[in-house]
């Protein structure tokens, strides 16, 4: 038997159906306009607030500028530099807005500070890199051109009266003296300096040159003119390292850098008249470099050497008695060009050099620098370098053989 339905309550379940979901609806349509609404009013307060910020600090900008302004007025006393001050604004800026001028209007205006007679401090100088960056490498020597001190003083301008130069970009770790024994060598030192001043510059060495000029015509006695050298150049500034140069040795390489090292540094070893080989192990002569310190240590260099030859191997010896040993630089770097010459008058082989030389132990502790003695004449500081003229005594009469 079958169960017949109304069709009325058919109709009454669907429109109450209906009904529910026309309601549903709306309350979601209600929300979504509220929430809109939300947004919209939260906008127009975030807008509100920008708008005033900006305002403001336009207002702020141009109140200044113009009491800049009348400050400035008020303070005229007369022509340009006596009290006028204009400020002038580049607004100019590519791909920039009035609104971002006024948002860094606190850049544009400038603050107003108490003029003071105070300088700022000078930043501190970097120190100098251990191999500067201005080396060039191998060099071409000749001495067939004709060379004169003006040249050589205008291709060094920035060297000061006295032969001085400090690197004017970096801290140098070494002051060193370059001192040089001498004695009518003229036409040498002018191709000395016209070579050296340039190679030590690029080396951004602090340094000094010293030329010792032994006076009369006696023997010449170098090692004594070296120890002179170093006790005047303390007199002139505080040097903590002595380079002693022959004035006919010129480098070849200006990677052979003229400072002081954790041992005593021979740089010539590898001279043209040699072959550009060292002519034995013990070789310490033409151009070598002490510390203070190191110096010291081995009581300077001995004054009894009277003559050509010997006072070097003294020196090698004072050296390794005393616990060190001799620093060189690579071969290919330490090479030198000599400038030729013939023998200097009164400066002939010293006869007692080898007799000497097997004494050292036993004459360096009272034969150097605590011993010496000379008479100073006179000193003149000139463009490229400072003259040190001295007596130094004769050499003792030789024992007579008979």
């Amino acid at each position: 038997m079958s169960v017949v339905v109304p069709r009325q309550r058919c109709r009454g379940w669907r429109s109450s159906s209906t009904a529910m979901t026309r309601l549903m609806l709306g309350r979601t349509l209600e929300r979504i306009c509220k929430g809109v609404l939300l947004l919209c009013l939260l906008h127009f307060l975030i807008m509100m607030i920008l708008y005033f910020d900006v305002y403001t600090q336009r207002f702020d900008l141009f109140s200044r500028f113009n009491n800049g302004r009348n400050g400035s007025r008020n303070n005229v006393s007369g022509p340009a530099g006596s009290g006028h001050h204009y400020y002038y604004y580049n607004l100019s800026r590519p791909n920039a807005t009035l609104a971002s001028y006024l948002a860094t209007g606190e850049q544009l205006v400038p603050s107003v500070q108490p003029e003071t007679n105070q300088t700022p401090s000078p930043k501190p100088l970097p120190p100098c890199p251990e191999i500067p960056l201005g080396l060039v490498g191998r060099l071409l020597i000749e001495f067939s051109s004709q060379m004169t001190m003006e040249r050589v003083q205008k291709e060094n301008p920035n060297v000061t009266d006295g032969g001085r130069y400090t690197p004017p970009d970096c801290r140098p770790r070494w002051k060193v003296a370059i001192i040089i024994p001498f004695r009518h060598r003229e036409n040498h030192l002018k191709y000395w300096l016209h070579y050296l001043h340039p190679i030590l510059r690029r080396q951004k060495i602090d340094y000094g040159i010293y030329i010792i000029n032994q006076l009369g015509e006696d023997t010449f006695n170098r090692a004594k003119l070296l120890n002179v050298g170093y006790t005047e150049a303390l007199k002139d500034a505080e040097y903590d390292c002595f380079i002693f140069s022959d004035v006919d040795l010129i480098p070849m390489d200006d990677r052979n850098l003229y400072h002081c090292y954790d041992q005593p540094r021979h740089f010539a070893i590898a001279m043209d008249k040699f072959g550009f080989r060292l002519p034995y192990a013990g070789y310490f002569g033409g151009v070598s470099g002490l510390s203070k310190k190191q110096f010291l240590k081995i009581n300077g260099f001995p004054n009894e050497y009277w003559g050509w030859g010997g006072e070097d191997d003294d020196i090698y010896n004072r050296i390794t008695l005393n616990g060190m040993k001799v620093s060189r630089p690579d071969v290919r770097i330490g090479r030198y060009r000599m400038i030729k010459h013939e023998r200097d008058k009164h400066n002939e082989p010293n006869p007692q050099r080898f007799n000497k030389i097997q004494n050292t132990k036993n004459t360096m502790k009272k034969d150097g620098i605590s011993s010496l003695t000379y008479r100073l004449v006179q000193v003149k500081k000139y463009p490229l370098y400072t003259n040190i003229s001295v007596e130094i005594g004769k050499p003792p009469p030789r024992p007579f053989k008979g």
